[in-house]
């Protein structure tokens, strides 16, 4: 996890139970679900989660790929801090496990009223979705050759 957002999930200005929660998950146990409209960051304190997203192959064939396994101090949800839209992703776990649970307009009203706590902390989590998006920019690049080359499309470019 992002150095900041741990000092801030130990740090007595943010208390647990009052700023954010522990939940305990078993292994496969959903998190939270693609398409839900949950307001809240999580953060892996043990145990791993999977992320997996939903493609429809055909008509009446959907598959669920995974996205990522993120293990202790990795965060996911992090959307719901820039918007209201619903989770794109699912997220199930792994193992047993234990999250932090931070309801994202508590921790955003948190961060605005201590900018010298929240610059560090929301840039490092940006860090996270600029590293996120060059590894889904990779992969569609290498999906997308491999369709070209599949149909024989590449012969004609």
């Amino acid at each position: 996890m992002p150095g900041p957002l741990r000092a801030l999930l130990d740090s007595p200005d943010f208390p647990e139970g009052e700023r954010w929660r522990r939940r305990r998950f078993e292994a496969g146990e959903v998190i939270l679900r693609e398409g839900d409209l949950t307001p809240d960051l999580y953060v892996v304190l043990t145990g791993s989660v999977r992320v997996t997203g939903t493609v429809a192959v055909e008509a009446q064939r959907v598959v669920h790929p995974a996205f990522c396994d993120l293990g202790a101090e990795e965060v996911f949800g992090e959307l719901c801090l820039f918007d209201d839209q619903p989770r794109s992703a699912s997220v199930t776990a792994l193992t047993d496990c234990e999250v932090a649970v931070v309801p994202g307009r508590q921790l955003m009203d948190f961060l605005d009223a201590h900018p010298e706590r929240g610059y560090p902390v929301l840039r490092s989590i940006i860090q996270i979705l600029v590293d996120r998006l060059r590894t889904a920019n990779r992969r569609f690049v290498s999906v997308f050759a491999w369709g070209l080359r599949a149909h024989r499309i590449d012969q004609h470019l």
